[in-house]
């Protein structure tokens, strides 16, 4: 690499080189999101970009919507297609939610398709048949009648309650989370994170609390956090994951007031966060863990990830620039 200004530069932190990334590879959504949280303020803050900073947050999001309420056109990049799904209106949720906008006649109309493509139960099916025709990460099935799925349910009920939303589609989605969560046993790593989701959002804390206690002695059980993160190939990876998609701490503790702190030592999130530091790659970005199917999904998943890395490390008070 030739010695100039902007080689130092983006070589000086991790959040200089990731800087360098997004703007190299992400998609406009994720480099407003990029400039929202650590160029338009106190490098990492929600909120640092200011209502500016939102509004092209939020109209960048909107190129996704659909006339339903919903989003869709590779909102989530593993679902393409146009047509809105369950997963992309709980990826517009996030993102609203990280810049304060998770509220009022948005969320409302996000609700109102919720409502359109529930389960009998009341739930979320994690890929609504309408998606059939349109390419779909290979791991994700397309089914006439879907089941409930807390992995697509309980990310979205946590964080409208978290955000003191109130809508009549809550209250049986809410009974949902709290029976699936209550009667898991049998695991793997990204049910527990939507677990968790919910959990950290609930509005009833001391059921939240004995939940989330003993899904982290599940957690512990059944191997399914890799502790010791320089030695995770000695970790089993769930079936159907891709080879050495593991988990780590600071994946289900994503911010230190999360219910899944508890579950780890000072010393297993220290570890967990130094791996997640020294993850980033030469180019600037992280890595994706799971299981890659198009050059063009992995694209644009990695700036996401990288924003999310930031984030976390950010919130634990870590060093980034």
């Amino acid at each position: 690499m030739a010695e100039n200004g902007a080689s130092s530069h983006a070589a000086s932190s991790p959040l200089a080189r990731a800087e360098q990334f997004v703007w190299l590879t992400a998609r406009v959504l994720e480099q407003r999101r990029f400039a929202y949280h650590f160029l338009n303020g106190a490098h990492g803050t929600d909120g640092a970009g200011g209502d500016d900073g939102a509004d092209a947050v939020e109209t960048a999001l909107a190129a996704y919507g659909n006339a339903d309420g919903g989003y869709g056109h590779a909102l989530e990049p593993d679902l393409r297609g146009p047509v809105s799904q369950p997963l992309h209106a709980g990826h517009a949720l996030r993102v609203l939610d990280s810049i304060g906008r998770c509220g009022g006649l948005r969320v409302e109309r996000v609700c109102r398709y919720l409502t359109s493509v529930s389960t009998a139960e009341g739930a979320l099916p994690a890929i609504h048949p309408s998606q059939r025709g349109y390419p779909l990460a290979p791991f994700v099935p397309v089914v006439d009648d879907p089941p409930s799925e807390l992995l697509a349910t309980g990310p979205v009920v946590g964080l409208l309650h978290r955000n003191e939303v109130w809508h009549a589609w809550l209250f049986r989605a809410t009974d949902f989370c709290w029976q699936a969560v209550e009667s898991l046993e049998k695991s793997h790593p990204y049910e527990i994170q939507a677990a968790v989701a919910f959990l950290d959002g609930a509005p009833d804390r001391p059921r939240a609390e004995a939940a989330a206690d003993r899904l982290g002695r599940l957690v512990r059980e059944q191997r399914l956090v890799a502790l010791e993160p320089e030695r995770a190939d000695a970790y089993p990876v769930s079936p159907g994951y891709a080879p050495g998609e593991h988990h780590f701490a600071h994946d289900y503790a994503k911010t230190p007031d999360s219910l899944a702190r508890s579950w780890f030592t000072d010393e297993e999130m220290a570890r967990s966060l130094d791996f997640l530091t020294h993850d980033q790659q030469e180019d600037g970005g992280w890595p994706v863990r799971w299981r890659q199917w198009a050059p063009g999904t992995a694209l644009e998943w990695r700036p996401i990830v990288t924003i999310e890395a930031l984030r976390t490390l950010h919130a634990y008070g870590r060093q980034i620039g």
